[in-house]
């Protein structure tokens, strides 16, 4: 049995001083109850939204930098497996979403998200890394955010990992918006069902453990209409939380919703992988998302992506 956690932050948009003493924090919560494998969120620097002033375009870091500090700092000082997503830029000009792993010895590896999810495509670019890392504590499987709901994520993953340690900011529907069929409560609790349901759900089609760390709090931000920015909307929403420990059952044995704040759970459990309990899905998505959720999808890649060619273009990354 090893003693893990997940950490739940509720972040600010575009502050990265301010994000890395929060989590600072809450790591030095996860160690002083003991937790030797700690995961933190996606985006633990930076909440994900297109605002104005393009704030979260400024919070790309280079591959030395200080988020990767805190994680060396707090591994090798508490002996922990810690690892967490952030925005990097690269050599190769562009920026990527990194799920940085670093051992107790403060050796690290990474792994890149493979399709940014919506507005995502406006700040980085897809990667193709395996999210495979070896370790002292077995082998490690990383994913996040919807790479967690697609299948292509269990197919590279299946039979090659030990445990997952995989993180979200995953937002719902807007708060200020008057049309039904996107604002209504209804519409926003089925959204939270499918993510409260996948940890759990990667964790019995890989038979694996997963440590999953996530965001909660408010979330303004704008939401594109039309390429080129030429219609941009308010959109009030929250980040829903959804921080969980499963085990290689999938059985969730602690979790904190959004309504919880941000904090740190905790449990001993067995990092072995058991094999699989569920049968994976024929289809692009682990879950069944709505007609208007899929092209909600496509039509934000589209847009975005745009705004993300554009800042290449005028050297603005």
């Amino acid at each position: 049995m090893t003693h893990v956690a997940a950490i739940q932050m509720d972040g600010r948009l575009g502050d990265v001083e301010y994000n890395l003493a929060h989590v600072k924090e809450l790591l030095a919560e996860a160690t002083g109850r003991g937790a030797s494998v700690i995961a933190v969120p996606e985006f633990f620097t930076t909440t994900i939204a297109l605002d104005n002033d393009d704030a979260v375009r400024a919070c790309a870091l280079p591959p030395e930098n200080p988020a990767l500090d805190l994680l060396i700092e707090t591994a090798t000082t508490h002996d922990a497996l810690i690892g967490g997503s952030y925005l990097e830029k690269r050599a190769d000009g562009d920026v990527y979403n990194c799920y940085t792993l670093v051992r107790p010895d403060g050796t690290v590896t990474r792994h890149d998200k493979d399709l940014p999810t919506m507005i995502e495509n406006a700040y980085y670019v897809g990667g193709s890394t395996s999210g495979i890392h070896q370790t002292p504590a077995g082998s490690v499987g990383t994913a996040v955010c919807w790479e967690t709901i697609r299948t292509q994520t269990v197919r590279r993953l299946h039979g090659k990992v030990d445990f997952l340690m995989t993180g979200s900011h995953w937002w719902t529907t807007p708060s200020n918006w008057w049309w039904g069929p996107i604002s209504s409560v209804k519409k926003r609790e089925a959204f939270r069902e499918i993510l409260a349901a996948s940890p759990s759900a990667l964790a019995k089609l890989l038979g694996v453990a997963n440590m999953h760390a996530s965001h909660c709090g408010d979330l303004h931000a704008l939401y594109p209409v039309l390429p080129g920015r030429l219609l941009d909307v308010r959109y009030d929403t929250t980040l829903m939380g959804e921080t969980q420990i499963v085990d290689n059952t999938g059985h969730v044995v602690a979790k904190m919703t959004e309504y919880d704040g941000p904090g740190v759970i905790d449990a001993e459990i067995d990092l072995t992988s058991v094999g699989p309990s569920m049968e994976l899905p024929d289809r692009f998505w682990i879950p069944q998302l709505t007609p208007l959720a899929k092209s909600v999808w496509w039509h934000q890649n589209f847009v975005a992506k745009r705004m993300y060619n554009k800042a290449k273009h005028n050297q603005e990354l």
